[in-house]
């Protein structure tokens, strides 16, 4: 690993004889200051940490919104922060105060990535801006994680998944195709920016690679998601004047949708010229091959309405299994509708080791999933999960110089919170 490029000779001695004993992956020996919140920033943050970065993660003394969200075995764990906390440790900080926001600057001082998802007015007010990490770490790379652009006009707005999938042409999109507004079944909005943020910051890794130089990043989810639905969907308008509507008819057509068979329901994509050759000889519907309306990918996306009709009612003669066999055969690609209880069970997953029973060390048994990416020469592992709030107040301060007087002085006026004696005391 090269180390020449960390500024501090004491993140240089941490990396050495702690962060290469204690993570693994592509990102081991980069430090990231996580103060963000909720879903969007901690899903970035997650994937930074399975890539092998150490992830310190700030908290109120109530915690992140996260981890109340879902089933739990304790308070403050639910099922959502299980999976999102993992390969993060947690401190909790009372920022508001002066003496919180020293702690902050003098850890901000020492890593390689600054992370938020606060509204620009709010950060700024914390005294916590770019320019105010900057001045201790002139070469921070700062990635502020929210909903619109600072330099527009909606800046100071609240943004959360559903709203900006409404703003961005997701909910249009599907009531083109199903007649009804609708929310997709996902956070797709914060997962998706998320990717986003943890992309950026990565680019922004290899340019200081490269110059040595940090930078300030930007993610808002409102440009990311109306940059994601409108690939397809500037369709004929990103012609000037413009050549037709916007909607790619494909992905709008009311018959797009898992086909419904004999016993059941299967997804099936019968796209290119190969697999309508297939799938008409295996069907006994030869004929259509002169069909003019199936010439090409033009002509099929002009009569795409006409063309999913016909698939639902050819499919609907056979059960599902016997399909899958019959499309598998083809190489058309089909597979069945799964519901997540039926993930747990998938012949696929199972062989690879996706799903885990891990022993977590205070919530018991849970199940957990490995990053999807393989990675020949940097093996990725879940060394952490998901920390009780605070759990490592102490370590991360320990690790960054503070004395044990100094610690117990800022745990008695309430700057930090030992995390564990917090549990332990009030039983959290």
């Amino acid at each position: 690993m090269v180390l020449g490029r960390y500024k501090h000779i004491k993140l240089q001695t941490y990396i050495e004889k702690e962060v290469c004993e204690y993570m693994s992956g592509p990102l081991k020996g980069i430090r990231v200051l996580d103060l963000t919140s909720v879903l969007m920033g901690p899903y970035c943050t997650m994937l930074l940490g399975d890539l092998g970065a150490d992830v310190i993660k700030v908290e109120s003394k109530r915690g992140d919104t996260l981890r109340y969200l879902g089933p739990s075995q304790n308070k403050a764990m639910g099922s959502l922060y299980l999976q999102l906390g993992r390969n993060k440790k947690s401190i909790v900080l009372d920022l508001k105060s002066q003496r919180g926001k020293e702690v902050l600057l003098k850890i901000a001082k020492d890593v390689d990535v600054f992370v938020h998802s606060m509204r620009p007015q709010a950060i700024d007010k914390l005294g916590l801006s770019y320019e105010d990490i900057n001045k201790v770490n002139d070469n921070i790379i700062y990635c502020a994680t929210y909903g619109f652009s600072k330099d527009g006009p909606y800046a100071t707005k609240p943004a959360y998944d559903d709203i900006i999938q409404g703003a961005s042409g997701l909910v249009a999109s599907q009531e083109a195709m199903t007649g009804t507004p609708q929310y997709m079944a996902t956070v797709l909005a914060d997962k998706t920016t998320g990717i986003m943020a943890s992309n950026a910051i990565m680019a922004a890794l290899f340019y200081r690679l490269q110059t040595g130089e940090g930078q300030n990043i930007e993610v808002p989810m409102f440009e990311t998601m109306v940059s994601y639905n409108m690939i397809e969907h500037l369709y004929g308008l990103t012609f000037e004047p413009p050549l037709g509507n916007s909607f790619y008819p494909r992905v709008i057509s009311k018959f797009r949708k898992p086909y419904k068979t004999k016993d059941g329901h299967i997804c099936v994509m019968v796209y290119n010229d190969n697999h309508w050759k297939s799938f008409f000889e295996v069907t006994g519907n030869q004929y259509m091959l002169e069909d003019p309306r199936f010439k090409d990918i033009t002509t099929r996306t002009k009569h795409i309405n006409e063309i999913y009709q016909m698939i639902e009612e050819i499919i609907l003669t056979k059960t599902s299994e016997k399909w899958l066999s019959i499309l598998a055969e083809a190489d058309i690609p089909a597979m069945p509708v799964n519901k997540p209880e039926d993930l747990l069970k998938d012949p696929h997953l199972k062989e690879i080791g996706f799903f885990r029973e891990v022993d977590h060390p205070t919530e018991g048994k849970i199940i957990n999933m490995a990053f999807p990416v393989n990675f020949s020469k940097t093996q990725l592992e879940v060394k952490n999960y998901a920390p009780r709030l605070g759990e490592d107040s102490i370590s991360i301060l320990e690790n960054f110089g503070y004395s044990t007087k100094e610690i117990k002085a800022m745990i008695e006026e309430g700057i930090i919170v030992d995390g564990k004696e917090l549990y332990s005391s009030k039983g959290i």
